[in-house]
C-alpha cells in the first residue's frame, strides 16, 4: 500500500461537474474537505455528457458485456446512491425479447445473474402495460435508475450543503490551481491524457399518456440492447447506442432503431410525441474501462465510457480513500 504526501487541509479543486466531479465534490466534501468544484459551462451543462445519459443504475445486466470490475464497482455504487439520495427509484429493470431473438435472450440470461425469470401473467402484473407483449422477461429486482438532468441538480445542491463552492462558467486549468486537483473533464482532457476517445451515444425523448412504465425496460436488439426508460411527466428516453464516432446528432438508422424498439415494447409507442433528439460523447480508453490516474497532487478520473452514472460514486469513493489513507484500488488506480 502507498502512503499519500497530501496534506488533510490542503484544498480540493475538481474540474468538471458533470457525474463523475459531482461525486468527486460531494464526497469530499461530507469528509471535511474545502472542495471547490469547477464547471466551464453554465449551470444548465446541456454541453456535459451526463445530459445525454440514460442513467441506468444496472451492474447485474451490464454484465453481459462488460468487464468484472464494472459490476464490482456498480454494485457498490448502488449502495451510495441509496445513502446519499434515498429517493432515488430502485424498482429494478427488465429485459425483454421478440420470439426472433430467443437466442440471444438466453445468452442474456446465462451471461447475468441477480433476475428472476417472469411468465407473461408474472410480467403483466409488475408493469400491467406490457400484458400480453411479452411471453417472458428477466426481472432484476435490485437495480434503480436515475433521470440525469434531475439528479445532477441534486447532487450540486447535496455538495453546496456539505460545505463545497461550486464555479459555473469556470474554464480553468491543473496548473491554475493550488492544492489537490481532480481532474473529471471527460473528453475534453485529452490534451493530457491522449488515449481517450469519443464513444457516441444517442438519444430519443418521447411522451405519451397510453404507456405507464415503472422501470427500465431493455428489447434484445441484434446490434445491442435498446432500452425505454420512463421519465417524469409522461416522458420516455430510447436510448443504448454506442457508436464509434466522435460527430453530434443522431443518425436516421439509429432513430429508426430506437423509434422501432419503442414500438416493438408497445405499440401505443408509435402515436407518442418526439420531444427531442440528442447525442453525447462517452470518454472511454481503448479497453473501455475507468482510469483513475494519480500524478503527486493531480489525479485524473476517466474513462467512465457507458458507465457514468453507475460507476461514478464507487470512484469517487476509491479517491478519497487514496487521498485520505493512501489506499489504492490496482484494478482502476496507476499512480505515477
Amino acid at each position: 500500500m502507498l502512503q499519500t504526501t497530501k496534506r488533510p487541509d490542503s484544498p480540493v479543486s475538481i474540474i468538471g461537474a458533470g457525474i463523475a466531479g459531482a461525486w468527486q465534490a460531494l464526497l469530499f466534501a461530507q469528509a471535511g474537505h474545502a472542495v471547490t468544484l469547477h464547471e466551464r459551462s453554465d449551470e444548465g451543462m446541456t454541453d456535459a455528457t451526463s445530459h445525454w445519459a440514460g442513467g441506468m443504475l444496472a451492474p447485474y445486466c451490464e454484465a453481459e458485456v462488460a468487464e468484472p470490475i464494472i459490476s464490482r464497482l456498480g454494485l457498490r455504487s448502488l449502495d451510495l446512491w441509496r445513502r446519499e439520495l434515498p429517493d432515488t427509484p430502485f424498482n429494478g429493470s427488465l429485459v425483454v425479447a421478440l420470439p426472433r431473438e430467443r437466442n440471444d435472450f438466453e445468452r442474456f440470461a446465462k451471461l447475468t445473474e441477480g433476475h428472476q425469470r417472469l411468465d407473461a401473467a408474472g410480467l403483466a402484473a409488475l408493469e400491467p402495460s406490457l400484458e400480453g407483449r411479452f411471453r417472458e422477461a428477466l426481472f432484476f429486482p435490485t437495480e434503480g435508475h436515475v433521470e440525469p438532468r434531475r439528479v445532477l441538480p441534486k447532487l450540486h445542491e447535496r455538495i453546496r450543503a456539505a460545505g463545497g463552492t461550486i464555479r459555473f462558467s469556470s474554464d480553468v486549468s491543473a496548473n491554475d490551481l493550488d492544492g489537490i486537483v481532480i481532474d473529471c473533464r471527460g473528453l475534453v482532457a485529452r490534451d493530457e491524457q491522449p488515449g481517450l476517445r469519443g464513444v457516441k451515444g444517442e438519444m430519443i425523448l418521447i411522451e405519451t399518456s397510453e404507456v405507464q412504465l415503472a422501470r427500465p425496460v431493455r428489447l434484445i436488439h441484434p446490434r445491442w440492447p435498446l432500452y425505454v426508460i420512463p421519465r417524469e411527466a409522461g416522458l420516455f428516453m430510447l436510448g443504448a447506442t454506442s457508436i464509434e464516432a466522435e460527430d453530434t446528432g443522431v443518425s436516421v438508422r439509429s432513430a429508426l432503431e430506437l423509434l422501432g424498439a419503442a414500438y416493438a415494447v408497445h405499440p401505443a409507442f408509435g402515436e407518442a410525441r418526439i420531444v427531442e433528439f440528442g447525442s453525447g460523447l462517452r470518454p472511454a480508453f481503448p479497453d473501455n474501462l475507468p482510469r483513475i490516474g494519480v500524478r503527486g497532487d493531480r489525479i485524473a478520473v476517466n474513462g467512465l465510457y457507458r458507465h457514468g452514472f453507475l460507476i461514478a460514486p464507487a470512484l469517487a469513493e476509491l479517491t478519497l480513500s487514496y487521498v485520505e489513507r493512501g489506499q489504492i484500488d490496482n484494478e482502476v488506480m496507476q499512480c505515477a
